[in-house]
């Protein structure tokens, strides 16, 4: 007779889900941790109602608890023999697929079959190691919702991809409404799957290092700005101090301006007043000499004295004074508090562009990313027409003036100050700026040049002022029949790609970039000027000197 196999479910507490440790039985036969079952009856002791936590079942009074010896005995002699507990990893948790052939706690899977459409633990996963039957099983990892690899029609076992539908369905599906689709088997649709998979996650890495670089060099950067605003804190406060300085130092030459002023006059008028107080007390005298006279009795005595004291006392040298009864330095409190206001003034107007210079010092930019393919660049396509006004006179405009050709008959275009005169050139109406454009064109085999111009590019002449890319004012793309060359203020780069008819130009005005794209069934660069716009683009063209030369701009909408 085979020995019976015990599981660690079997002498484990429902309440602590642990081996039971002194073990009691309770009436309806269910076993328990003495301290687990007390602990739950103490909670309910106010009821006079006692439960199984199993079962539920109820007892009044509230039962006895005794030590079930036999049972304890029991479990002691199983953990000697080897019944261990697993390790607590080993059962299934929140996120895990439970086994499910496990009673009572279950074990975590570690595998699902697809045949059977169950997990298993490594207990019950066995049999489809060792028998034979299970040899054919399809086994992966654990994953949970096996009824989705389920036909919710058939309820067979999906097999296959149908490409026309993009679903997975079973073989049942490819005979019934399926028939006439493209179907290739799951494992088949998962290898082509599988080769994007890995160009979607080598982008992915890719972007991640780039967002990492940029990580490290917006670090770099913070920590240049703190070092930065450190230094110019300090500079600002020192300009400041010699500031406030300068403003006291003016401050001390009013006030000791004011004191000198006030010392000055002062002084003046006690040296008046003290000439007048001088010839006052002369003429008092005098008075008192003549009183004396006009009071003798004595007339040779009033006689003789007579001329000597009645003679006009003289006029002295004292000027004649205008006292200002209205003194004050209110002029200077006038002067000092226009001063002031011209100062605030001044400081008011230069806090502005202080501010819109700090404001300007920025670690870094946010721009949506450069698009990848030609139907995100398309989201930026603009409708762009051939200004008459500046084609030379041997281009001729058609197609709504979205075409232009080299001809050798002279146009008659009217004189206008704007027209190319010596190069075989031609602007387009529309400036551009602050924004995001795309367009395309279609150039002739021969030749021509596509670039972008400030409105300021000249028209006379045949210097190098006047072509595109040859001057600070232009940037351009020479197509030639097998090579192309990038040009701006007179210097070139040779760029070697596969000749395009195609062309497409991609203007971020704002991130100063200016892009010249190969397109075919891919979008290649061909060359990306990186600059600062600071006028509205126009985007322009010059032809070789051939005839019917030309170049188109595409329609895209």
């Amino acid at each position: 007779m085979a020995s019976k196999v015990w599981s660690e479910d079997q002498f484990s507490c429902s309440v602590c889900l642990e081996i039971l440790k002194d073990p009691v039985t309770i009436p309806c036969g269910h076993s328990y941790c003495m301290g687990c079952i007390k602990n739950c009856w103490d909670q309910t002791d106010h009821t006079g109602v006692y439960s199984c936590p199993q079962c539920r079942e109820t007892f009044t009074p509230r039962p006895d608890l005794r030590r079930n010896t036999m049972l304890a005995e029991v479990v002691e002699e199983l953990k000697k023999t080897g019944l261990n507990p697993p390790p607590a990893q080993s059962y299934a948790g929140p996120g895990d697929v439970p086994c499910d052939f496990c009673t009572g706690r279950k074990f975590k899977a570690v595998k699902s079959c697809l045949t059977c459409l169950a997990s298993y633990c490594e207990t019950h996963i066995k049999p489809h190691y060792e028998g034979a039957a299970f040899k054919r099983h399809k086994l992966i990892n654990a994953i949970g919702d096996l009824e989705q690899k389920l036909c919710p029609e058939h309820q067979k076992v999906l097999e296959v991809f149908c490409r026309t539908d993009q679903t997975c369905i079973c073989l049942l599906c490819t005979q019934d409404e399926h028939k006439s689709h493209e179907t290739v088997s799951a494992k088949k649709e998962r290898t082509g799957k599988q080769k994007q998979l890995g160009e979607t996650q080598t982008e992915i890495q890719q972007r991640i290092q780039e967002r990492l670089k940029e990580i490290e060099e917006l670090k770099q950067t913070v920590e240049s700005l703190k070092r930065s605003a450190c230094i110019e804190i300090k500079e600002s406060e020192k300009i400041f101090t010699e500031l406030i300085r300068s403003i006291e130092k003016i401050h001390t030459e009013v006030i000791e301006l004011i004191g000198a002023n006030e010392k000055a006059a002062v002084n003046q008028a006690e040296g008046h007043m003290k000439k007048l107080e001088q010839e006052i007390a002369e003429l008092r005298r005098r008075n008192a000499d003549l009183k004396q006279l006009s009071e003798t009795e004595d007339h040779i005595h009033f006689l003789q004295n007579f001329q000597p004291l009645c003679a006009p006392p003289e006029a002295g040298d004292l000027p004649s004074v205008t006292v200002n009864t209205d003194i004050s330095f209110g002029a200077v409190r006038k002067a000092v508090s226009e001063l002031k206001g011209h100062i605030e003034d001044f400081c008011k107007g230069e806090l502005v562009k202080i501010t819109k210079t700090v404001n300007e010092v920025a670690v870094y930019s946010l721009q949506a990313p450069e698009p990848r393919n030609r139907a995100e660049f398309l989201k930026y396509s603009c409708q762009l027409t051939l200004d008459p006004n500046t084609a030379h006179r041997n281009l001729c405009l058609s197609e709504g003036n979205r075409k232009v050709t080299c001809r050798r008959e002279t146009q008659r275009y009217p004189h206008h100050p704007e027209r190319f005169e010596s190069y075989t050139q031609v602007l387009c109406r529309e400036g551009l700026s602050g924004t995001r454009c795309y367009w395309e064109i279609e150039w002739s085999v021969v030749g021509a040049d596509i670039g972008v111009t400030y409105k300021g590019i000249s028209r006379k002449g045949r210097d190098h002022s006047c072509s595109l890319g040859y001057n600070d004012k232009s940037w351009s793309l020479c197509c030639s029949g097998s090579s192309y060359t990038a040009w701006h203020n007179n210097n070139h780069t040779a760029i070697t790609a596969p000749r395009s008819p195609r062309i497409g130009v991609y203007l971020d005005f704002n991130a100063g970039t200016l892009s010249f794209y190969g397109v075919s069934d891919t979008m290649t660069l061909l060359h990306r000027f990186q600059t600062t716009f600071t006028e509205p683009l126009y985007p322009g063209f010059r032809l070789q000197w051939f005839l019917d030369s030309s170049v188109t701009i595409c329609q895209l909408n």
